[in-house]
């Protein structure tokens, strides 16, 4: 079973599943997107996205967090079916920063979206089911972290969430390094803010997006093309 948790320090979401439940996340996310020549405005999302994707590969694949999950088989079960099996399956897990994945959740509409109008039948098929429900344990892992009142405004504001077409995706590099900076009690009362900004596009964000347009436009880029210098530490406080 796909589970996210929150990480000890607040840093981020932890991914766990076992290798088939990755498996399936994995091939929905590249379902729905689509190939790298389709929704051309949406490229930057589409990066983002597949990073998250390739940290979800990693893990199905056993390099990054290996770990057992009690599996439910008790001693009395296995008396009666008279078969020796572990109580234990192997899980896998990967850590994704809390704006990273809150973005994630947000860019992934507009693709379910857009996805829908080519689909004939989307509502039958379960890519489309696994995408919703991935981004429906992001918001729920979320809950958990920030106060009841606050998170049914960010529900809200997510469900109105404008589309993120031609993004300055450079803004979530900056809002990861921000919030990884600072310490574990001020993470947790930043979240709310984090979540907003990511789904208002506020006036920081429509700040930040026009001195990346200044930088594209004499260079004849793609918004998503343009380089941001973001110096990601070796080790993460998760």
């Amino acid at each position: 079973m796909l589970t996210l948790q929150n990480t000890p320090n607040h840093a981020g979401v932890k991914i766990s599943g076992d290798y088939f439940d990755l498996e399936e996340l994995n091939k929905a996310i590249y379902h729905v997107i689509g190939d790298e020549k389709k929704y051309h405005n949406y490229n930057g999302s589409r990066t983002r996205i597949l990073g998250i994707s390739h940290a979800i590969r990693q893990a199905a694949l056993g390099e990054r967090n290996v770990e057992t999950v009690y599996n439910g088989l008790t001693e009395h079960a296995k008396k009666q079916k008279s078969f020796i099996s572990p109580d234990k399956n192997i899980y896998f897990s990967t850590e994704v920063l809390w704006p990273e994945i809150l973005y994630a959740a947000v860019a992934l509409k507009d693709f379910v979206r857009l996805h829908r109008e080519e689909s004939a039948f989307p509502d039958w098929e379960p890519e489309v089911h696994v995408i919703t429900h991935f981004q429906s344990l992001v918001l729920d892992c979320l809950h958990g972290q920030v106060p009841e009142e606050e998170y049914q405004i960010i529900m809200k504001t997510f469900s109105q969430a404008p589309s993120v077409g031609d993004y300055a995706i450079q803004y979530i590099d900056f809002l990861n390094l921000k919030y990884i900076d600072m310490p574990k009690q001020q993470r947790e009362s930043a979240l709310s803010s984090v979540a907003m900004k990511i789904a208002v596009q506020d006036n920081d964000y429509t700040a930040f997006r026009q001195q990346v347009l200044a930088a594209a436009n004499p260079a004849k880029k793609g918004i998503h093309e343009i380089y941001f210098k973001a110096d990601y530490p070796d080790e993460i406080d998760w």
